[in-house]
């Protein structure tokens, strides 16, 4: 799920990075949002936000929501930095090092949370967005951008696409070949929106049961995900 990239990979590995981590990136979008009233991957609404804020000549909240771009705009290119890096150094397993990271961070984001309420509002939602932009751009490198697990609205509308593909294809009987590509690509997408959409819910009532301790679990299911990778590329080595 973690090693191979761009057309080396199946789609079988897309699918289970896709709603894999579409279902982490669900559930600590909503529970930012529960927690601290803002979202922490929504960049098209964070960006509409700023326009309002700053027709409105609400600085504060427009440099809120700048603040919020900026960090998601940061985790983006530190995985792109970290992932480039890897590679120069023939590390297989650079993308399950780059989850590792991301767990890491969002542990220590939930331990903070929990001993420094303070914490709740501003800066929970930038240390989410940072790692929401670090997951998306992880994603989108290992698979060639073919899916994504935060741009939901990315997402919907390649749902729409291939719809409209599909009832082409089948009206105008253009060949099975074909309504099986888009059916293939209907089964990767509709789930990952599912997933998003379930972990979201489950985010809202983990995080009213548990508070922060919900980080510290979803940080320990990326790292349960990314640690044979990596342990694998240590066997190796060795």
């Amino acid at each position: 799920m973690l090693v191979r990239q761009g057309e080396h990979r199946g789609v079988s590995a897309d699918r289970s990075l896709a709603w894999s981590l579409a279902g982490i990136a669900g559930a600590v979008n909503a529970a930012g949002f529960y927690a601290a009233g803002l979202y922490s991957s929504h960049m098209t609404g964070t960006v509409s936000t700023m326009a309002d804020h700053l027709a409105l000549g609400e600085m504060g909240a427009f440099g809120m929501a700048l603040a919020i771009v900026a960090t998601f705009i940061a985790g983006a290119m530190v995985s792109a930095m970290l992932i480039n890096a890897g590679q120069r150094r023939g590390l297989s397993a650079i993308y399950a090092y780059s989850v590792c990271l991301e767990a890491l961070l969002l542990a220590g984001l939930g331990a903070a949370d929990v001993w420094l309420h303070e914490l709740r509002g501003a800066a929970l939602v930038m240390g989410l967005s940072f790692l929401m932009g670090l997951q998306n751009a992880i994603v989108t490198r290992i698979s060639n951008a073919r899916v994504r697990t935060t741009h939901v609205t990315g997402m919907i509308t390649d749902i729409g696409i291939e719809l409209g593909n599909l009832i082409d294809d089948l009206y105008h009987r253009n060949g099975r070949d074909r309504v099986q590509v888009t059916l293939d690509k209907l089964k990767t997408h509709l789930p990952t929106v599912g997933s998003f959409f379930l972990g979201g819910v489950l985010g809202v009532l983990g995080y009213s049961a548990w508070g922060a301790m919900l980080f510290v679990t979803l940080a320990a299911i990326l790292a349960g995900f990314a640690a044979p990778v990596i342990l694998a590329e240590w066997r190796t080595a060795e």
